[in-house]
């Protein structure tokens, strides 16, 4: 059974070429994306075993999901399609300062946000594996998708699985109150928190000198044992600066820095998750926050969702070295 079990949504992703906007586009790059799929996506590249739960529409682009993710080394044997649904997408209009790049969902009623308890054997599913990812996006798809979350995760800890949850606030697919009411039942099942200071203080009104004062808050409200977040400085679209900071038993562990050319951002976080489960999976924090520092900066340099990345690039970028071309 694979390491890592992964639960949400893959949605087709569409981008207008060369700075386009929407309006102005004659043609779409197709790329596919969802934050718990990146994570496995990365977990794969390092060389771990990843599968990934879900559902798809029982038609072609259904089908171009499942292609894709088994490209990327990810097991696709929990994945359910469902007929007559559709498979959400997203838009993606890359910016360039000062017009920052944006998101435009189409995801209502598809095939994931139809789901409904009872759909999984998570019994089955968890067996044997180590650890499961979920962030906050699949429970904000739909009230019964928020449902399976909590069955999801009831089940996993009912196996002794490890858990981490990405908190991943998405405005524009729920209310602030929806989210804190949800996420804060959700929580106290989960080991790892992935959790921005911000969305700690939206979310659940928790403030703080700095990280550590934040993720002392988080531990004591839910119970995790481990509280993760990301550091960015991101003066220009295009040019940022990256890093990792964690919390767990009366400990903050920070990675070095990494100066980021920004290809496509998006999927760093999922990067930097997969960097984390995988020093974890290996009970090493400090290893952890290094890594998933290194392959959140690296994703950056990568076009679309997936972080196409190889363990040396990594292990290069954890030393602060970059590779030499190979000739």
């Amino acid at each position: 059974m694979p390491d890592l079990i992964a639960f949400g949504e893959v949605m087709v992703r569409l981008a207008p070429p060369h700075f386009q906007r929407l309006e102005q586009a004659r043609s779409l790059d197709v790329e596919i994306g969802g934050a718990e799929f990146n994570t496995a996506a990365g977990l794969a590249r390092l060389g771990r075993s990843a599968a990934w739960v879900s559902r798809l529409p029982d038609n072609p682009l259904g089908k171009l999901v499942a292609n894709r993710v088994r490209e990327a080394g990810v097991s696709d044997r929990f994945v359910q399609y469902v007929p007559e649904s559709r498979c959400g997408l997203y838009f993606l209009e890359f910016g360039a300062a000062p017009r920052p790049s944006s998101v435009l969902y189409d995801r209502k009623e598809s095939a994931m946000a139809g789901v409904g308890r009872g759909a999984f054997e998570w019994a089955t599913v968890f067996a044997g594996a180590r650890w499961f990812h979920v962030t906050g996006i699949t429970a904000a798809l739909s009230t019964s998708a928020a449902e399976v979350v909590d069955e999801a995760l009831r089940a996993a800890k009912a196996a002794n699985v490890t858990v981490s949850m990405d908190l991943n606030y998405r405005a524009k697919l729920w209310t602030r109150d929806s989210a804190s009411q949800v996420m804060g039942l959700l929580l106290p099942m989960c080991d790892v928190l992935i959790a921005s200071e911000a969305d700690a203080e939206h979310l659940f009104g928790i403030t703080g000198r700095d990280f550590t004062d934040v993720a002392k808050k988080l531990v004591d409200k839910f119970g995790v044992t481990t509280v993760v977040g990301t550091r960015r400085e991101a003066d220009l679209v295009w040019r940022n600066r990256f890093a990792a900071v964690g919390y767990s038993g009366g400990r903050t562990y920070e990675s070095a820095w990494h100066d980021v050319e920004v290809v496509d951002r998006l999927g760093a976080g999922d990067a930097l998750a997969a960097g984390l489960i995988h020093g974890l999976l290996d009970g090493d924090l400090k290893k952890g926050i290094d890594y998933g520092a290194a392959m959140g900066a690296l994703k950056h340099t990568v076009p679309g969702d997936i972080p196409w990345l190889t363990r040396d690039e990594v292990e290069a970028a954890v030393r602060g070295q970059g590779l030499r071309i190979k000739r």
